[in-house]
């Protein structure tokens, strides 16, 4: 096992009627928040008026911040931060799913930041500080409610990019399963698919170990029983449960407190949505089996087949490497059970943009991926196979 350092700061409030905890979350650290959340899926499910008299009822002001898209925009960021400004926010509330989350960290920062939040996402400064945040999750997908992490979309220069900082955890996040009774079939198949991703890009790592390859399987498991249940069922309370805390899980570095993360699939995936603005688990379900089709080889059959085994209970017969290529299968066949895209087509992408999409995503030196070192050349097959 390799030296690691592990932290993670957020205090979850997991369960039924834990939103009425808000009120005292909040007076922690001052009276005034801005409320960000999407469109009107909030509105429609019932939790906006609860949220909002629970806020009001308890004398703490409200300022808010609606239209957050799913590939949330720098622009409402900017527009975000500049609220914050005017109106001296003491706490930056989200309420929805991981694009929500991600534009109030990159909201909370641009709150105490001069210039133009995207140097954030550019790389170009590092945050010196950023407002508190909070989280209501309505959304088991991007574990957003648990790191720093935060994916913001520039379309002007279609970039698509990841960042966070210490000071972007959030200060507490409220899981209730019961707001996300109302995710739609499509929704939920996308978080299955993010959950997935996420735990893949730490599974299939050079220096795994023993104790992370069972937390990664455990999870991986977990979401692969569940996931259908809950598309069948969309008020099952245990499967909506198991699927919001085994998303939260995924990413809260659990998952990768001694292994490399891998990268290529969301590396890839946030140039394709930059591209094309697709919802991102669409790419992931695209990308990932294909991804594995192609790096397969006798180097990594062995941890493909254990793969196989151990998450996807494929049958101990016949040579490793058709042990392997069956358990890569049945990721292609459980994506399509749960009506999710496996190839590009699917989406509507054709191959027009492919070797400027490829340039993108090894855009930080000769390759991406660690698990397989992967050149532009090997990205642009793989978009190929998988068009």
């Amino acid at each position: 096992m390799n030296n690691f350092t592990f932290h993670n700061p957020v205090r979850v409030y997991f369960g039924d009627d834990k939103l009425q905890e808000l009120p005292d979350l909040v007076k922690e650290f001052g009276s005034k928040v801005l409320l960000v959340y999407g469109k009107s899926s909030i509105k429609r499910m019932g939790l906006y008026d609860k949220v909002v008299d629970l806020l009001q009822s308890n004398n703490i002001d409200i300022v808010e911040l609606s239209g957050i898209d799913p590939n949330p925009r720098i622009e409402s960021v900017r527009e975000g931060g500049e609220l914050c400004k005017k109106h001296d926010i003491d706490l930056v509330l989200a309420v929805g799913g991981g694009s929500v989350i991600d534009a109030a960290k990159g909201i909370a920062s641009a709150a105490l930041y001069d210039g133009d939040p995207w140097d954030f996402y550019s790389y170009k400064v590092q945050s010196e500080g950023a407002l508190p945040i909070g989280t209501i999750l309505t959304l088991s997908a991007t574990g957003s409610e648990m790191n720093r992490g935060s994916v913001v979309t520039n379309l002007k220069t279609k970039q698509k990019h990841g960042w966070g900082s210490p000071y972007t955890y959030p200060k507490f996040s409220i899981l209730d399963p019961r707001n996300t009774f109302t995710v739609n079939q499509h929704q939920t198949g996308c978080g299955i698919v993010d959950s997935l991703t996420h735990v893949y890009e730490f599974y299939f790592s050079k220096n795994d170990n023993y104790l992370n390859n069972r937390i990664c399987e455990a999870i991986m498991k977990t979401v692969i029983h569940y996931g259908p249940q809950a598309i069948d069922n969309p008020e099952n309370y245990e499967a909506r449960a198991n699927l919001m805390f085994g998303s939260t899980l995924a990413l809260n570095g659990l998952t990768g407190f001694s292994n490399t993360w891998d990268g290529f699939n969301h590396t890839t995936e946030h140039v394709l949505s930059a591209y094309y603005d697709i919802a991102h688990a669409d790419g992931l379900a695209i990308l990932g089996p294909h991804w594995m089709n192609y790096i397969l080889d006798e180097s990594n059959v062995q941890k493909f087949k254990e793969f196989a085994i151990n998450v996807w209970e494929v049958e101990d017969r016949g040579t490793d490497m058709e042990i392997a290529k069956r358990g890569i299968q049945a990721v292609f066949d459980f994506y399509q059970s749960i009506h999710m895209p496996t190839q590009l087509s699917n989406v509507n992408i054709d191959d027009k943009e492919f070797d400027e999409i490829a340039s993108y995503a090894t855009r930080y030196g000769e390759s991406v991926g660690r698990f397989k070192e992967l050149s532009k050349d090997d990205v642009l097959q793989i978009l190929i196979n998988a068009k």
